[in-house]
Formats: structure tokens, sequence, C-alpha cells
């Protein structure tokens, strides 16, 4: 890695404080970033050098690191509101560089509100932040990436007016995740796999990301967002084209998101009876869960009492590719469901002759292929084999991987391998612009039809959502999995 100052704008924030600066702590005492690596926080909130180094310390994890990480870490105080102030920065970064004999490269995190994702990057190139004769110059972009399709487009033309689109990171903490990226290896090198990953073999596929919580600290964004834009438009999408995409020419940045981006591109769009019968949006209602009561979504604070903001969506939808003809992806994302997860299901079809059917355990259910993303990360594989004893009764076993049995191995947080990446310069898993502006596309016409008619419907904390989610299933003869936080039991509770 080469030498570099990573500034981090939003420096007093939760982000930073919970996320940005426990990764980058842990790749310091990893031994992975540069000798000459320095990081400086900007914020609105008054603090020194010493002050800012005192304050997060308790934020950190790794102790025998923590003393000669924050000798690296410096502080500036700016209205990150105000374009006058941008010269102050630009100085601060001329006097980190002082004396020390490295490039002028710069990272720059915007962990800002929204607004501020196109005001920012135009400031720091009034100040020449933009410039790489000296140094690269590169922008890491939090979500959301824009509203809808026309302000994201704005957005796009806003950046590029004065980056170019190498130097921008847009970034989805999704992808960090190392089950996400170990798809793409369990895929593309086991033949076995791939080549049963396509519409002869795969019945559909469903995609889960569920949440306990509620919206904590965040009425304030979700209220305006809902889950649609929150989880849908960029995390699920993204995983969905992680699925789909066809095999790379090669494992570098512009062949992954290029593939990525066919995939985007080719979601079938919704006309108006898709939006009638194929999506199912949900808004959860209080309910006693464990002994405790669950306050409905209305009732969180900051939330309108009137809210139509929704809390659950599912959705049925189709990708006009070759691999995939008529293969349905069902995707599912809500909050106060019964337990944390996130997960990916492939249901391959049912064997052409169904020879056991008659056997005293019934119909055998169809192989699946489970790759979990969080919690108890892994792969599992269902299968059916012969149970002893006389006759055929088959029953359903698993097969198993757990990330947590490579004890030796130190899974990474997904911050610490996009942080990485980033400061790497390489961009295999940060979207490009046109990416987004066609997953925003997709969505647009869903966030119309449950802005102007749609019925947002009540589910109980601590169920798997409307019924009506089941029912999107049901009519197909599918049905949902109902995954425990042990990838290996299924609807059942457990201890991890």
């Amino acid at each position: 890695m080469q030498a570099q100052i990573l500034v981090i704008f939003g420096a007093s924030g939760d982000l930073a404080q919970r996320k940005l600066l426990p990764a980058l702590c842990s790749l310091y005492a990893g031994k992975s970033l540069a000798k000459d690596f320095l990081v400086l926080g900007v914020s609105r909130t008054a603090k020194t050098d010493d002050s800012w180094r005192a304050e997060i310390k308790s934020s950190l994890h790794d102790k025998p690191a923590i003393d000669e990480f924050v000798k690296n870490i410096f502080y500036q105080q700016i209205d990150t509101a105000n374009p006058n102030e941008y010269s102050v920065l630009s100085e601060k970064i001329k006097v980190l560089l002082k004396g020390r004999e490295m490039p002028a490269n710069v990272v720059f995190y915007l962990a800002v509100p929204p607004h501020l994702s196109a005001q920012i990057p135009s400031w720091l190139a009034a100040q020449g932040l933009n410039n790489q004769e000296d140094g690269f110059k590169r922008l890491v972009l939090e979500k959301p990436f824009g509203h809808d399709l026309p302000s994201a487009k704005k957005l796009n033309m806003d950046l590029l007016e004065h980056w170019q689109e190498e130097q921008i990171y847009r970034i989805d903490h999704y992808l960090g995740k190392e089950t996400v990226q170990n798809l793409l290896v369990f895929r593309f090198a086991n033949e076995i796999f791939d080549a049963m990953w396509n519409h002869r073999f795969v019945d559909y596929v469903e995609i889960t990301a569920a949440e306990t919580l509620g919206v904590e600290n965040r009425s304030g964004y979700f209220d305006s967002s809902g889950s649609t834009r929150d989880m849908l438009q960029n995390h699920l999408l993204q995983v969905l084209a992680m699925v789909a995409m066809d095999p790379p020419l090669s494992y570098d940045a512009e062949s992954v998101r290029n593939e990525t981006m066919k995939i985007f591109k080719s979601l079938r769009p919704f006309n108006q009876y898709d939006l009638e019968n194929k999506v199912v949006f949900g808004q959860n209602i209080g309910a006693k869960v464990k002994g405790e009561q669950i306050k409905a979504y209305r009732e969180e604070n900051g939330v309108p009492k009137d809210s139509r903001t929704e809390t659950f969506v599912a959705l049925k939808a189709y990708i006009d590719h070759y691999r995939w003809n008529n293969v349905p992806f069902y995707l599912r994302t809500g909050k106060r469901l019964p337990t944390r997860v996130t997960e990916i299901v492939i249901h391959f079809k049912p064997t052409p002759h169904p020879a056991f059917v008659g056997n005293p355990s019934g119909v055998i259910g169809n192989n699946q292929l489970v790759i979990r993303i969080q919690p108890d990360e892994g792969i599992l594989l269902k299968i059916g084999l012969k149970e002893p004893g006389s006759g055929f009764k088959v029953k359903t076993v698993n097969m198993d991987f757990h990330y947590k049995d490579l004890s030796h191995i130190r899974v990474p947080d997904s911050y610490e391998r996009l942080l990485m990446d980033a400061m790497l310069g390489d961009a295999t898993l940060y979207a490009l612009g046109q990416a987004v502006e066609y997953c925003w596309e997709f969505v647009d016409p869903i966030l119309h039809y449950k802005e102007a008619e749609a019925k947002i419907w009540g589910y109980s904390a601590g169920t798997w959502g409307p019924l009506l989610a089941d029912e999107l299933m049901a009519r197909d003869g599918r049905q949902w999995r109902y995954p425990c936080k042990c990838l290996t039991s299924d609807g059942e509770t457990c201890e991890l």
C-alpha cells in the first residue's frame, strides 16, 4: 500500500466511531497499512488532535495497537457546509505532508448527510484537492446515492463535473462481507455448481435481509426512505447481481462491475399488473415478543402517527437474460422480523422422474443451496439420502460449511475490506454510477406505486411480515425458507 492520508468527513459521527476507526485500527494491528499512513478527522465539533485521540480510544478494541495507532490520527474543525472553510482543510493537509517523504495521496471518506455528497466534492475541487498530479485523490461515498432516478442522475452529473469515475468509490458494506465475495469463488471455481447455475436446473431464487431491530435513532432518515430505498435499491439488488452475473473475463474491477451492470440493465421492468400482484409492502405493528412489548413503527420516536412508510417489502422479479429465462427471484427485507439474517437460497428443480414419491416420508423436498451472509456465515446444501433400514425412506440431510470452523483465520469486518480496497485503488466491490442509475430505473416504478395507491399491510413484530408475502410464494406453489440465526436450523430456535 502506498503512503496516504485518509480524510474522514463526519469524524464525530456514529459511523466513524462504530465502524471506520475500529476497522482502521484492526488493519493497523494486522500491519496492513502503509508505514506513512495518516487519518485526518473533519467535523464541525470543536476538538484538538489530543482530545479526539482520547475520545476514540473508547471505541477501539485492538488494545495492544491503540496507543501506536492514535499517533497517526489528527483532527481539523471546519463547518463542512461552508465552502469558504475548505481552504483551512487544504492547508491542514499541506501541514501534515510537510516534512514527510510521501506523495500527496488522499482518500476522502464522506460519512455525511446526503445533501453534502455532491457539495463537498465540488468544494474540494475548488481547492485543487481533486488534482492527481502530485498523488492520487479518491472519493468514498456512503449511500444513499440519490433519492430516486432523477436525483441519482443529478448526483452523478455533479460528481463527474470535477472528478473522474475511476476516482469515485460508492460503498455498499454488504459487498464487503466475506460470504458475498466468496459467492464468486464458489460459483466460478467449482464447475459442478456453475454448470447448474441457470434456468435448466434452478426453480427459483430467494434473497432475504431480515432485521430484528426497529429504526432506533434513525427515524428522521428512515421515514423519508423506507425499506425499499434503504435496503432493496442497493443492498438486495447488489447481492442479486452477484448471484446472477455471468463469469467475468478476469477478476479485475472493470470486468466484474461490467457483468453486474448487465444484470441491473436486464431487470424486467414492472408494469401495473406486476405492481399489483408481485409487490407487497408492510409496516410493523406492536406485539409482545419473548415477553417484551415491542412498539409499532408509528409509535417510534420521531415517526409521524399517520406514516405510510414501509418497514417491509417483498417482491417477485425476473431477469431478462438467457441464463435466467423465466426463473423468479423473490426478494424480501424488513424490520422487527423474528431474527437478524441475510441469506441467499437457490432452490433447484425437482428430479424429472420422482421415483421415491410414494415412500413413507412423503414427497421429497427439492435440493437447496443456502449461502448465509450473516450471521453464522457459511454454505449449506440440502440433499436427500436413504435412511438406514429396509425400504427407501428418504431423509433430507445437510452438508454444511461454517466460516467459524476456520479458527485459525480471522474473518475481516466488511468495512476493513472496503476501506483497504479504496486505499489500494481496487474498485471491484464498489458501484459504478451507471449501475446505480439502472437500479433506480427498476425501483422507481415500485416507489411511485407505493406512494400513489399501494396498500401498506400491517404485520406483528416478531413475525415474517404480512401474510400476503407468503401468498406471493404460495400462488406459485412455493414457500419462503424461514431461517434461524443458526445456518442449519430451519425455522427453529438455537444458540450460536
